[in-house]
Parts: C-alpha cells; sequence; structure tokens
C-alpha cells in the first residue's frame, strides 16, 4: 500500500512538474486508470474501506482515552493544581464568557 501511494505521489508530482506535453500526460494518465479500474485494486480499496470503518470507532476510543490520560498526567505535575484545571476547563468552554470582562459589544454596530 505504501508502494502504490508512492507512486501514485510520484506520477502526481511528474505530471504537475513536468514539461513532457501532452502526450506523456495522457500515457500517464491512461496507465493511472488501468490501476484504478483493476478489479483486484477495487477489491483492496473495499476491503481496506470497511475496515477503517470498522476500527474507526475503536481508534476513536482509545485516542479519547491516550488523550485522557495525557491530560491526567499534565494535571497532577501542574503547579496550579486541579483547581487551575477547573478554570482552564471554563475558559474553554466555548459558551463561557470566563474571559470576557463586558460580553457585549461596544460602540455603534454597523
Amino acid at each position: 500500500m505504501k508502494k502504490l501511494l508512492l507512486l501514485v505521489a510520484f506520477a502526481a508530482g511528474y505530471v504537475l512538474g513536468a514539461k513532457a506535453g501532452r502526450q506523456r500526460y495522457e500515457q500517464i494518465m491512461n496507465a493511472a486508470n488501468r490501476v484504478k479500474d483493476d478489479p483486484h485494486v477495487r477489491s483492496a480499496a473495499s476491503t481496506v474501506a470497511e475496515t477503517a470503518k470498522e476500527q474507526a470507532p475503536v481508534a476513536a476510543h482509545k485516542v479519547a482515552a491516550a488523550a485522557s490520560t495525557a491530560a491526567s498526567a499534565v494535571a497532577d505535575r501542574s503547579p496550579f493544581g486541579t483547581s487551575h484545571e477547573d478554570e482552564l476547563r471554563e475558559q474553554l468552554n466555548p459558551e463561557s464568557t470566563a474571559l470576557q470582562d463586558d460580553p457585549y459589544p461596544k460602540g455603534d454596530l454597523p
């Protein structure tokens, strides 16, 4: 799979960067279309897509758990303690106005 990605990237770079003309461009595009339309490639792409759909929730859970663990580790080492962590959570809340002295607009509106 990595080799295929490398080949596609090389072909794209060649097409974009080379001055080989329209004929060479057509040759490369025909080769890319043959690969794309190959039943083995389609089958492999379908398998990869299905596996990705199945594994996405598992990966999301693992990432969330790792982020939570990392956040806890940072909070444990923080010289500010957990009260600072609560303060940061309040500031990161999109509906919070904690950082605003006056949440209302000032001056004339357009």
